[in-house]
């Protein structure tokens, strides 16, 4: 039998109604860690890493608050520490990618050189001219009847039309040229 004259308690459950006492930070150190790990994660993705700043910089909150919790209870540190040491890294890893941006802008700036604006400049020209010579045919069919409807806003039958209209001798003179 066990002698609980020099038993202090530590291994027995708690009593009816009360729940365990979890040691101090460790619950903060949890969160830090997940918040961390995802934050390195997250880190690692190019051009998606600059947003991980923000959870990488809450980790380490989380896991500096953890410490002190634990420090003055003289809880355990491991799982703080390692939500910290991962938190830093992430973060780190994080804001670097701010200066791989920089440098990839101003490679680009050095190479192309503004060339860009031109290249924007001439596919949107190209897109407006194909657009000038659409042609919309709607068709529509419903109890035997049918309706159609062409439309053209090409620049070619806009030309034939008024090359047809020059041609056509009105008689009248209504140029703003004339010569008094």
């Amino acid at each position: 039998m066990e002698d609980f004259t020099t038993n202090t308690g530590q291994n027995q459950p708690p009593l009816s109604g009360q729940t365990p006492k979890q040691p101090g930070g460790q619950s903060l150190g949890i969160a830090a860690l997940i918040t961390a790990i995802v934050t390195f994660v997250i880190a690692v993705i190019p051009c998606v890493g600059i947003i991980a700043m923000i959870p990488g910089i809450i980790a380490i909150v989380l896991a500096s608050i953890g410490l002190s919790q634990a420090s003055r209870n003289g809880s355990p540190r491991g799982v703080l520490v390692a939500g910290l040491i991962i938190g830093v890294v992430a973060t780190l890893i994080s804001f670097s990618q701010i200066f791989v941006a920089g440098k990839i802008g101003d490679k680009f700036n050095k190479e192309w050189g503004g060339n860009i604006e031109n290249v924007i400049n001439d596919v949107q020209k190209n897109v407006l001219d194909e657009l000038e010579d659409a042609n919309v045919s709607i068709k529509i069919n419903a109890d035997g009847d049918s309706v159609e409807i062409k439309a053209s806003a090409g620049k070619q039958n806009r030309h034939q039309e008024l090359e047809e209209l020059e041609k056509a001798n009105t008689g009248i003179d209504d140029s703003l040229d004339k010569k008094k």
